[in-house]
């Protein structure tokens, strides 16, 4: 495998919790493995009908749940789930539920600066552990400058309609190919894993599309 990463694509969305535990344990996967990786993250709305100043979150919870009391049982068992892979979750922290269209657009930003995962990462925390408001143009600009993004930029560009279409077609070709909840891992384009994986099924599969994509290469280096 030398010289040769495995492409994991992530499709997820910043305001799933899931996403975020999910995110943890691919971390621990690819350390159980050692497989190079490139992970590259994908986006997906669970809710692309929120608008763009997003939803009070109580209100929001309330619709989702069917009631206070349901939301907070589910937030619960998250909470607990999370604690597995050390997040703290802080959902009382958080006022708003966002439209995370701007977030997909710097996350789709942040390729080019080699910042991807790093801002996924803030973006989560900023979200989920420390209740900002990512309905908010100057906290997003904030978050992207807290990962070296240049901000002046990333300002401009949130101004403008730049990637949304092609962030919404990124969208459209997940939920076309079956893609129903996040997060959902697809390994070297071939094999797809839907929901919070454990660290361990999803280390088997980096290592089967490792071994494949390694026996696939073996011919060519004995060709020589």
């Amino acid at each position: 495998m030398h010289g040769h990463a495995l492409t994991i694509d992530v499709i997820s969305d910043i305001m799933c919790p899931w996403c975020f535990i999910g995110k943890r344990r691919l971390e621990e996967a690819c350390a159980l493995t050692g497989v190079p990786v490139d992970i590259r993250w994908r986006p997906f709305q669970l809710d692309a009908n929120l608008p763009a100043d997003g939803k009070d979150r109580t209100l929001y919870l309330h619709e989702k749940f069917g009631g206070a009391e349901r939301a907070k049982a589910i937030c619960a068992r998250i909470s607990s789930v999370g604690r597995e892979s050390g997040i703290e979750f802080a959902f009382d922290s958080i006022t708003r539920s966002p439209n995370t269209l701007d977030c997909h657009r710097l996350v789709r930003w942040a390729q080019h600066d080699g910042a991807q995962d790093a801002l996924v990462e803030r973006l989560f925390a900023a979200y989920f552990l420390e209740g900002v408001d990512l309905t908010l143009r100057d906290n997003l600009i904030a978050l992207a400058g807290d990962v070296g993004m240049d901000a002046r930029l990333v300002a401009e560009l949130l101004d403008s309609d730049a990637d949304v279409a092609e962030t919404q077609a990124e969208i459209e070709t997940a939920q076309r190919i079956g893609v129903t909840g996040v997060p959902c891992f697809i390994i070297d384009g071939k094999y797809a894993l839907m929901g919070a994986q454990t660290p361990e099924n999803l280390a088997a599969a980096i290592r089967k599309a490792a071994a494949e994509a390694g026996a696939a290469r073996e011919p060519a280096a004995h060709a020589m």
